[in-house]
């Protein structure tokens, strides 16, 4: 196996392309095998999209392969801690000079701490053998924030976020006043939405907004199936008007914080 050089995902990404070749099959004429479009298996071929088992196991049964992707996956590709297809948004973190972040379920990956991160982890139902290397790689993530020139960190959090229990107590009480310092930060602005202002549009889903040295912008778009990473205009226009709705619903800093301080003595007492 000729993995040197290139992780686990990337080389799962390679012999998908190189089996369906071998097999004198076009991207459409193998999405017509496994029940997708041509774009779908494009997208997953150069790691834009990220593959999922029953995808594997149809390409297996498609080009006849003896289980070969699905043991791929099992044994290597699944622990892989940055695969192929986040790699283009954790370098946009690295680049990024400002960050607009909402999130109505959980704490921004970049403010979480290492418990937090690990019970969110646990929920998610990562595998025991995988949850060290999730956990540090995402906390290696956060070194973005400690470097100079740091980048603004502008966050809108729903007070659900502070009140749902997650890992306990004793992780919650650690979190909460975590975020209290962040939000002390100069380039950290930290502003909660609070259950008083009931059904928004904001509670459709978590969004991230990273404006580029270059002057331009791409969003990351989480949901049940994938984390979708995009540069197109119209998207990020419409991400752009959803962040000023979810902005205006939210505190101002100095109430946020009166927020903060409150739900983090709930978790003490």
């Amino acid at each position: 196996m000729e993995a040197v050089g290139i992780s686990p995902s990337e080389y799962l990404l390679r012999e998908l392309r190189r089996r369906r070749a071998t097999a004198g099959l076009t991207q459409a004429q193998l999405g017509e095998r496994v029940f997708c479009s041509d774009s779908q298996v494009s997208a997953i071929e150069t790691g834009t999209k990220p593959p999922t088992l029953p995808y594997l196991t149809a390409v297996d049964k498609a080009l006849d392969t003896g289980g070969y992707f699905a043991t791929l996956w099992d044994e290597l590709v699944k622990g892989d801690a940055a695969p192929v297809w986040l790699r283009e948004w954790i370098q946009i973190e690295r680049d990024a000079t400002a960050f607009r972040w909402y999130e109505h379920s959980f704490v921004p990956g970049l403010l979480q701490t290492e418990a937090y991160a690990r019970a969110t982890f646990q929920a998610a139902r990562t595998p025991f053998a995988d949850l060290d290397q999730r956990v540090a790689a995402r906390l290696e993530r956060q070194a973005v924030l400690a470097r100079e020139p740091a980048p603004q960190l502008f966050v809108v959090l729903d007070e659900m976020v502070l009140r749902r229990a997650c890992g306990g107590p004793d992780v919650m009480a650690e979190q909460v006043e975590h975020l209290v310092n962040c939000a002390e930060q100069p380039h950290i602005q930290l502003h909660v939405v609070p259950l008083s202002a009931g059904i928004y549009s904001g509670l459709a889903g978590a969004f991230i907004l990273a404006d580029l040295p270059d002057g331009s912008r791409a969003a990351c778009v989480d949901h049940q199936l994938e984390s979708q990473t995009t540069g197109q205009s119209d998207s990020i226009a419409r991400l752009a008007l959803a962040w000023d709705v979810v902005r205006g619903e939210a505190l101002p800093l100095g109430q946020t914080l009166d927020v903060l301080k409150e739900a983090a003595k709930t978790w003490t007492t």
